[in-house]
């Protein structure tokens, strides 16, 4: 391991001299092994006799201790060829069962200012502001991003400690915060589910997102801090929380408007059918054939009225009690069957259905789903044509296309979108009832599912309502449809 290191090794004895080199300081040295072995250090570094007198040597070689040279003094190695180059030393002591050594570090520094260039060329032009510190917390270097966040100058930073740019409320626990990270040095971001601030220089406080990665640089543990203001974010956050507390108080008056527009208007609706019919039964006799068809006329007016109420509240009140259920769509699709029995055998239908998944879906709303399609199927069937429905589903991408198909009158290429709002009619009411309410809800049961209806048709030639259900439904995730 020794002699594989990139790392000029050497072993020296008591006497100053060089007792073991491995092969990285041969290369760098371009001596061989035994030109060095006996030799003393200064063979090589002759500088450390300007740095400290040779009897401070003599006295160190005989009892070593942890040294560093080379980092605040200017020293030079010396190759075999008389060629001097900067480097850094590190000395400790090495003891065996004989004796002590010496085992000497000896580093190119103009590798290694590349490899600290490199690191400040990345901080440098990283788009957010970046801050080097080491364990006790004063910081070494910061970027551009930095002065422009924090309004210091560099010069102001480097040296400092870094609660300088922390809020004094939250410097008392810094510190221990700091220490944790050096516990367990792994990249993770600063405090996880706390909102974290930063000071100005000017003393203003912003909302910051702290990113902590380590770094070992010169063979110590650094941290690399990523901040990033997030002010604006946090406008937008604020905006977001007051907007959606906006929508759900009107959501929640527009309810209750609902339900109390709902029964205001049904008490006198009920009241004008009522005195209708009793007119028309107890009145027949004083009324000539074009009163009872006015009559008349207003007691189906206000029925259709009650019925549009009805449908409009149904409509608001959709999804309010969803619940996702784990359901066999075969066996719901019996049930809405058996509840339009009277109607299929009305209107003489063959409906077949193919196998169906079974998907967690809300349950009530998918049968009301169904149910309106097949019924607005058999609404519209041709006169004097056997009525053919047939219900099948197509797995694809993310989820499932059903498509419920009829010979029926088919729909014109320009209603295809409109069909599906709400109160919207195709023929008059004298020719099919119905409120327009009934494809509305079909497509707000679908996006109450995450998902969408559509519908292909040709006049004369039938229609396919088509509509998509995520396999996996989540309540905020938006699927792509297969068409």
């Amino acid at each position: 391991m020794i002699e594989a290191s990139p790392i000029a090794l050497l072993l020296v004895n008591h006497e100053e001299k060089i007792i073991y080199l491995n092969n990285f300081a041969v290369q760098i040295f371009s001596f061989e092994k035994k030109e060095l072995t006996g030799q003393k250090l200064t063979k090589l570094v002759p500088d450390i006799y300007n740095i400290k007198p040779p009897d401070f040597w003599e006295s160190y070689f005989a009892r070593p201790t942890t040294l560093r040279l080379g980092e605040s003094n200017e020293l030079t190695a010396t190759t075999k060829s008389g060629k001097k180059f900067p480097i850094e030393i590190r000395m400790s002591p090495i003891v065996t069962d004989q004796t002590v050594c010496t085992l000497v570090t000896i580093n190119n520094i103009p590798k290694l200012v590349k490899a600290n260039e490199q690191i400040r060329l990345v901080v440098e032009s990283a788009p957010n502001a970046m801050i080097l510190t080491d364990s006790s917390g004063k910081i070494s270097m910061v970027n551009k991003q930095t002065e422009v966040l924090f309004g210091y100058n560099r010069d102001e930073l480097i040296g400092k400690k870094i609660e300088i740019l922390v809020p004094q409320r939250m410097k008392k626990h810094h510190p221990e915060h700091r220490k944790n990270f050096y516990t367990h040095p792994v990249a993770r971001p600063m405090g996880a589910g706390r909102d974290l601030y930063g000071v100005k220089r000017d003393g203003t406080e912003i909302p910051v997102e702290i990113g902590l990665n380590p770094v070992e640089k010169d063979g110590d543990q650094f941290v690399l801090a990523s901040v990033i203001d997030i002010t604006e974010r946090k406008k937008n956050e604020e905006a977001i929380k007051l907007y959606a507390k906006q929508i759900e108080d009107k959501n929640k008056e527009l309810e209750d408007f609902t339900n109390i527009a709902s029964h205001d208007l049904r008490e006198p609706l009920n009241s004008i059918i009522s005195l209708t019919e009793l007119l028309m039964l107890k009145k027949s006799d004083n009324l000539d054939e074009e009163g009872m068809k006015m009559l008349d006329y207003i007691s189906k007016s206000s029925s259709r009225m009650s019925e549009m109420i009805i449908g409009l509240l149904e409509y608001a009140r959709l999804g309010d009690s969803k619940e996702l259920v784990l359901t066999d769509l075969n066996e719901l699709i019996k049930i809405v069957l058996l509840d339009l029995d009277s109607s299929v055998k009305e209107a003489n239908a063959e409906i077949q259905v193919e196998k169906l998944p079974t998907l967690h879906v809300y349950a009530i709303e998918m049968k009301s789903l169904f149910q309106n399609i097949i019924s607005n199927a058999l609404k519209y069937k041709k006169k004097d044509v056997s009525l053919k429905i047939s219900i099948v589903a197509k797995p694809v991408k993310e989820g499932w296309v059903f498509g419920v198909s009829d010979n029926g009158i088919g729909i014109p290429e320009a209603q295809k979108e409109k069909i599906f709002n709400l109160f919207h009619r195709l023929h008059r009411k004298n020719e099919y009832d119905g409120t327009g309410i009934g494809l509305a809800h079909c497509r707000k049961i679908t996006e109450l599912h995450n998902g969408k209806i559509w519908v292909e048709s040709e006049l004369g030639n039938g229609s396919t309502f088509y509509f998509f259900i995520p396999a996996k439904l989540a309540q905020n995730k938006k699927y792509n449809y297969l068409k």
